[in-house]
């Protein structure tokens, strides 16, 4: 049965809201980004795309959800960034820093070091990534190259511009700050923007991880893939793990999100340390007989 949902958290809402409406719009992010919503966010999908129906000048969702279907690409750019959730902060799950730093290190000498950031969002992680590579390598120009994608363009675009709100270092130690940041003045007072130096360490690219073609070139040192996977089912996580490994080197490593775990890909990442996971080995021919053995 098809409900009415024109009234919605105790209040009347401005648009009608179907629960067609709503699986319309579930089955269109789901193809073009991967993004499994849940019954539970029909209220936050509401709220984010009234705002598209009021800029576009639009009275109804039908008829918006139509304009989509006609493939307005600019539409869909803005449909896509509205329903993304771009929750980050610097060094955000810290443990995991430290051992890519170690990582990093071991490379010493063999060969530059890559890095990819799949979530940048608004440029906190790709960041807290480079400033760690700063202090590995005791240089402000270390020999590492940092690919940052987002499917979101607004988010993109600030990490670019590195641009941030005072409150938003915060938590950081006032070396940090100091050694990294460049503190706004007049007009730009309350902000600071990170040093060119870390800028130019990273190429801020769009990328849709369920795109058939990525412009990511391997072999990369590190992945960084974290609290995206959670937002997708486990047929489409494992379609996108397929696609990290061979973009890995041999000994490289992917960085996951506290809430995610990646048991149902163990023939092709194996658990490290703390959801730091690392590409599985193939089984020897005495360890495959031995596990048959044991049926």
């Amino acid at each position: 049965m098809n409900t009415n949902l024109q009234s919605g958290g105790g209040r009347d809402r401005e648009f009608v809201f179907t629960d067609k409406d709503f699986e319309r719009i579930r089955q269109l992010i789901y193809d073009h980004a991967g993004i499994s919503l849940s019954p539970s966010k029909q209220d936050m999908v509401y709220s984010r795309l009234a705002r598209r129906l009021r800029a576009t000048g639009i009275n109804n969702f039908r008829d918006y959800l139509a304009l989509l279907e006609s493939n307005n690409e600019a539409e869909w750019q803005a449909f896509v960034n509205s329903l993304t959730t771009n929750l980050t902060s610097f060094f955000r799950e810290p443990h995991h820093f430290p051992l890519l730093a170690e990582h990093a290190l071991k490379q010493k000498g063999r060969h530059p070091i890559s890095l990819w950031c799949s979530a940048a969002s608004t440029g906190e992680e790709p960041y807290s990534m480079a400033m760690t590579m700063v202090d590995a390598f005791g240089s402000l120009t270390p020999p590492v190259t940092i690919i940052a994608t987002d499917l979101d363009t607004n988010v993109l675009a600030k990490g670019e511009a590195g641009v941030y709100p005072v409150e938003r270092i915060e938590k950081l130690s006032d070396d940090l700050v100091k050694r990294f940041f460049i503190r706004g003045t007049g007009a730009q007072a309350g902000f600071v923007q990170v040093r060119p130096e870390l800028r130019a360490m990273i190429a801020f690219r769009k990328v849709n991880l369920l795109s058939n073609d990525w412009p990511i070139r391997g072999p990369l040192d590190a992945i960084f893939c974290r609290n995206v996977m959670i937002y997708f089912d486990k047929a489409t996580q494992l379609k996108i793990l397929e696609r990290f490994a061979p973009l890995l080197r041999p000994d490289g490593l992917l960085f996951a999100g506290h809430s995610e775990s990646f048991h149902n890909a163990g023939h092709i990442f194996s658990l490290r340390g703390k959801t730091v996971y690392e590409l599985a080995r193939p089984k020897l021919p005495e360890q495959h007989h031995a596990h048959q053995a044991l049926k």
